[in-house]
């Protein structure tokens, strides 16, 4: 996989300018789950210096996972039955597919993206883009692969917990909350997310 890749810094004088339309287009398109992170980016907040999980398997990553919680923020706001598929391509690069269900619209909603890994491949962190040629962080802090992620942004706003199944244990949940709280999140905020079985429909 490439180890960088060009990025374009927009003005801080110009990102008001900026962020306005791009939200209003996102809204227009519906779904742009982790754009957010790429905004978050472009508008130089500072890094948490949170590292991803080493050693990691962008293989086993792949497939689909399915949102359990999440901070509040305007691209996510009422989405339910979220998920995120993620695929390894001929070039090395990682396809991203979203889709939430907006209950207000009765429709799913899709963003597409594509990620690369920013660092060595036994490294979880990520460089995601759904709006080029923008691309922001995406971390993945502590994964088995098989059960659950805990994913974060470049800040104290962004953090998913994934999983494999539409439900979690609660033992899976305790140790997301303490992690999370360990790096500073206030788990007081976190949206527990609708989710409907494997196989049903919401």
């Amino acid at each position: 996989m490439p180890s960088s890749k060009s990025q374009q810094q927009l003005p801080k004088s110009q990102f008001k300018h900026f962020f306005k339309p791009l939200s209003t287009t996102f809204r227009h398109m519906g779904f742009a789950f982790m754009s957010l992170i790429t905004i978050a980016t472009v508008s130089g907040c500072s890094s948490l210096g949170v590292q991803g999980q080493s050693p990691f398997n962008v293989q086993n990553y792949m497939g689909t996972w399915y949102e359990i919680a999440r901070l509040d923020h305007s691209f996510e706001r009422g989405l339910t039955h979220v998920t995120a598929e993620y695929a390894l391509m001929d070039s090395g690069e990682v396809s991203v597919l979203n889709r939430g269900f907006n209950p207000e619209t009765g429709e799913f909603q899709e963003a597409n993206g594509k990620a690369y890994l920013n660092k060595a491949d036994h490294v979880g962190s990520l460089r995601v883009s759904f709006f080029w040629p923008f691309y922001g962080d995406y971390k993945v802090v502590d994964t088995d692969y098989t059960q659950y992620a805990i994913v974060s942004g470049n800040d104290l706003d962004y953090l998913w917990l994934l999983a494999r199944e539409p439900e979690v244990s609660d033992e899976v949940i305790a140790t997301f909350e303490d992690k999370a709280s360990t790096l500073g999140y206030n788990i007081n905020e976190l949206i527990y997310v609708e989710q409907t079985p494997r196989g049903a429909t919401p």
